[in-house]
């Protein structure tokens, strides 16, 4: 999937919100740990893990089930309420790739989750550039992915 994300190089920037009945920490929690990650992103790709040390500057690694997925940098992180990732290319057959002309065009995609405390509450915003070729399955499968995040945390 993350490899046929990649081939459009015009970008919508994209705004999903959901209000969870969690605290901004416990929301955060359960966006980045390692084991909890993988459950409420299952709906764009079962199996998928995110690899970093998790520090603004580091590198990270959305990984599909496989050995491919997408490169991308923390591009900045303030903790239970802020976190933005740049897209920098793909990992195809486990190697980074930056240096293809169809991953050039699209690098420098940027994704942004906002946590903002609401009388108890979080209010998550994600803010995202998406190619118009898929444009369809991200507004399908947002709302699917915070459906999931949401329920996670109102247990």
């Amino acid at each position: 999937m993350f490899v046929k994300l990649i081939y459009s190089c015009i970008m919508e920037k994209k705004r999903f919100t959901i209000t969870i009945n969690a605290t901004p920490e416990r929301v955060w929690f359960l966006l980045w740990d390692d084991a909890t990650y993988p459950e409420w992103t299952s709906p764009f790709s079962p199996g998928s893990r995110a690899v970093s040390d998790w520090k603004k500057g580091s590198e990270i690694l959305f990984m599909g089930s496989d050995s491919e997925g997408m490169l991308s940098v923390i591009a900045d992180r303030v903790d239970n309420q802020f976190m933005s990732f740049k897209h920098l290319g793909m990992v195809i057959d486990g190697q980074k790739n930056i240096d293809d002309e169809k991953y050039k065009a699209w690098a420098g995609a940027m994704e942004n989750y906002t946590l903002q405390d609401a009388d108890g509450k979080t209010l998550l915003t994600i803010d995202i550039d998406i190619t118009t070729e898929h444009l369809d399955y991200f507004q399908s499968t947002w709302p699917q992915a915070l459906a999931k995040l949401k329920e996670m945390a109102e247990q």
